[in-house]
């Protein structure tokens, strides 16, 4: 009885090892998700000022061709100047040339403030995209650390799933079927009984007799409190006759 105890012991050995490997592991791809979002949201803080930059930079293309368009309306209108007959025709049209030409010069101010703007745009994004860059860089070597871990850990579940395999064939058919399905519920599934009677599980006492049958039979029962198979942790003492 002890050595079908024993292996049952080892069977929920691996198995707790592969729990505490999947709960440390679970973390990292809410970490890597975090990573990202905040890798997208400063990619797209960069996206938004690149994009205030083209929008400034159409602007002042939209003005320098507007202004160009106006003097080359002026100058249109003042060789027709010296065309005109009638004095009011020719004072009409000057008034027109002196209205053009003051909408040119606010829009060649307008043109200097937002070369200004521009400028002072394009050295800003200079600064934002070398700290996107150091962030990035930051950020990915995070992430390519995580991914490695989440790899690593996934190896080693690996390897303990086909330890498990090896160590269940050797416990008996019928305990490993009620340890399997009290397993599915919680872990530990197993658990001892200390002297005085005490489950670990639970911390509820179990009925005297009950315990008198574990430390004799060394085998297992359940736990009338919490069902988990238990059994006398004496069970896996070494007698001291084969020490």
């Amino acid at each position: 009885m002890r050595e079908k105890l024993k292996a049952l012991v080892e069977l929920q050995k691996v198995d707790l090892e592969v729990a505490s490997l999947q709960k440390a592991a679970d973390v990292h791809p809410r970490q890597l998700a975090e990573l990202e979002r905040e890798l997208g949201s400063a990619r797209s803080a960069l996206e938004a000022e690149r994009s205030r930059v083209a929008d400034i930079e159409r602007q002042k293309s939209t003005l320098e061709q507007n202004i160009t368009d106006e003097k080359d309306k002026v100058k249109k209108w003042e060789a027709r100047l010296a065309e005109q007959r009638s004095t009011r025709e020719y004072s009409a049209l000057a008034r027109e040339i002196d209205i053009a030409k003051k909408a040119n010069q606010t829009m060649a101010d307008e043109l200097v403030e937002l070369s200004k703007t521009l400028g002072a745009a394009r050295e800003a994004i200079k600064g934002k995209e070398a700290e996107f860059a150091k962030r990035q860089e930051d950020l990915s070597g995070r992430m390519t650390d995580l991914r490695s871990k989440q790899s690593q850990a996934e190896g080693q579940v690996k390897e303990l799933e086909t330890k498990r395999a090896s160590v269940s064939s050797s416990v008996d058919a019928t305990l490993l079927r009620r340890y399997e399905t009290i397993r599915k519920k919680k872990l530990p599934a197993m658990v001892g009984v200390v002297f005085g009677g005490t489950c670990l599980g639970c911390r509820m006492n179990v009925p005297p007799q009950l315990y008198n049958n574990l430390r004799v039979s060394l085998g297992t029962d359940v736990c009338p409190s919490c069902n988990r198979i238990i059994y006398a942790v004496e069970a896996l003492e070494t007698p001291a006759s084969e020490k």
